[in-house]
């Protein structure tokens, strides 16, 4: 027994401290993953040091003493051996570097140069056909840092939770019923407030409309009970480790499908090139956050709901092989010739009800412009190109930040838009404070051309009357199928500057007898200057009244007596 009692208790702190470093890393039990192989050596190093620490002492001893120091293996610890434990240690360490050296090696890049490429497959697209025009009130204006903002100020209205609740970092952009939104769960507050309220789970979401700034908190019959937020068995990381141990994760993001269920979808990878190079994504996971129930599907078979599957670092990764690789290694060092890198950003497009990542394409050895651009569906990894010269993102920002600099707005990295079948960026304008306040449109081919609005119709307009002018042609404009015309006389005429910008308003006598007030800014219209009480216009309005265009018509011949 005096022999077994202490083998038995080193063997039962190894398994502790192991279960520990696998309760805190989850590393897939995978020999494809690096971190399984990680979590390998680590559980050998603990093997060793609690079963032969007298040893490894014994040779600390030793050379601190200046003894000579014997390879000969000894497990009695001997002060003048270097010792069996020692050796394995060195043996473990020898191991593994060899195989990380021989497995980087296998999926270099110099040798794989093809293969990196053809991780990404890239078509051709035709921008007209494949990009709609969009209604304006389907468009994004606000961005990821202002939906932040918008949320907090939401949680902070509601007494009941902003004590107990924070809001998750998540903010994924998703379509939902056709409308961009992002969402986010609420999170426990600290490990005080997750004890306290653990047992109803999390009480919602938020739910940000990207295009009318609204803010919805949605209250759950049941609180969600899986999240990042959660303890023990519960945090989804863990929670999926345990159910899927050999799966390798890439990702996790918070999504709600078309009922508002909420869930997490955890997508898998898959390495294409050599051992663990190439990284890819194979399949995806979903967790209902509320109950727990999981489901994989291969990638193919991803639900149609899903708008997150791929990564956007990993896709962004895969387009700069495929740019950098077109012509093989070498030609990527020497000559360059049709190398492309992907601009310094990204962003959302709604297509189909899908989200698409939008970013543009730049040469090598020029940054100041763009020699096109590709979308990338976020669900399917399809990819289009559209060869379409331009202005390089950031060159864009700065020229609409110009047209408002008085005002020292700052830009949002741009929307692609189509309008009037031309390529076009679209941002939203934001004061120090990082509130919205005004809408530009930049011609991508000509990023002189501005148009600027304290409406997106009204930024639309002014956009669309400097095409014309600069000899653009432009398509006539569809009219939306939620606006109306009316025809009046003006009854009444007022002027205002707001946030710096000279504001006409006009109160319309209609022909069907009734009287409405409408206000645009000079972008609308270069007649709002010259307009006088009498003056017969036709004025077409959007479903919520806003004005998008103006035309001043002939007086009405005058009526025989």
């Amino acid at each position: 027994m005096k022999k077994v009692l202490p083998v038995a208790l080193r063997v039962l702190v190894s398994a502790l401290l192991i279960s520990l470093v696998f309760w805190f890393t989850l590393p897939p039990l995978n020999i494809f993953s690096s971190d399984f192989w990680s979590f390998l050596f680590w559980s050998m190093v603990i093997v060793i040091v609690v079963n032969f620490a007298g040893n490894l002492l014994s040779f600390v001893r030793q050379l601190s003493s200046g003894d000579t120091v014997s390879f000969r293996p000894s497990v009695k610890g001997s002060a003048k051996s270097l010792g069996l434990p020692v050796l394995i240690i060195l043996g473990a360490i020898v191991v593994m570097l060899v195989f990380s050296l021989l497995f980087n090696i296998i999926g270099m890049e110099l040798f794989n140069a093809s293969s990196y490429r053809d991780l990404i497959t890239i078509q051709d697209g035709n921008f007209s056909e494949d990009v709609a025009e969009l209604n304006m009130s389907q468009i994004p204006v606000v961005d990821r840092n202002t939906s932040i903002a918008l949320g907090k100020r939401k949680l902070g209205e509601m007494s009941d939770l902003v004590s107990q609740f924070e809001i998750a970092a998540d903010y994924t952009q998703i379509n939902y019923n056709d409308v961009p939104v992002r969402v986010t769960p609420l999170s426990y507050g600290d490990i005080i407030k997750w004890f306290n309220n653990q047992s109803e789970g999390i009480p919602g979401y938020l739910r940000v409309d990207m295009t009318t700034q609204e803010v919805t908190l949605e209250r759950l019959e049941e609180g969600i009970r899986y999240s990042e937020s959660e303890y023990f068995m519960r945090y989804i990381h863990r929670y999926l480790r345990f159910k899927y141990p050999t799966k390798i994760f890439a990702d996790v993001s918070f999504e709600i499908d078309d009922s508002g269920a909420p869930y997490w979808v955890a997508s898998t990878v898959e390495y294409k090139i050599g051992f663990w190079s190439g990284m890819d994504i194979g399949g995806v996971v979903l967790v209902n956050a509320v109950t727990g129930d999981s489901e994989y599907y291969d990638v193919e078979n991803a639900p149609e709901w899903i708008d997150q599957v791929y990564d956007s670092e990993l896709i962004i990764e895969q387009l700069t092989y495929n740019g950098k690789y077109r012509s093989g290694f070498w030609n990527s060092i020497f000559g360059q010739k049709g190398v492309l890198k992907p601009t310094e950003g990204y962003n959302y497009i709604a297509l189909d009800d899908d989200v698409w990542l939008y970013t543009g394409m730049t040469s090598v050895v020029s940054d100041e412009s763009n020699v096109g651009f590709v979308l990338v569906n976020m669900r399917t990894k399809e990819t289009r190109y559209y060869a379409v010269p331009g202005a390089e993102e950031y060159s864009a920002m700065d020229s609409a930040e110009g047209q408002v600099q008085h005002l020292k707005y700052t830009a949002t990295f741009p929307l692609l838009l189509n309008i009037g079948n031309r390529p076009t960026y679209f941002m939203s304008l934001k004061d120090a404070a990082g509130l919205v306040k005004m809408y530009a449109f930049v011609d991508v081919q000509q990023y002189q051309i501005v148009g600027t609005g304290s409406s997106v119709a009204s930024a639309q307009a002014d956009y669309l009357e400097k095409l014309k002018a600069d000899g653009q042609i432009v398509p006539d404009r569809p009219q939306d199928s939620d606006t109306k015309t009316l025809i009046g006389v003006v009854s009444g005429l007022a002027t205002a500057v707001v946030d710096g910008n000279s504001m006409y308003y006009i109160r319309l006598l209609a022909e069907d007898g009734k009287t409405y007030t409408f206000s645009a800014s000079i972008a609308l219209s270069s007649d709002l200057p010259f307009l006088q009480q009498g003056d017969r216009l036709e004025i077409t309005q959007t479903e919520d009244g806003a004005m998008t265009e103006l035309r001043i018509l002939d007086p009405l011949p005058a009526q025989p007596e």
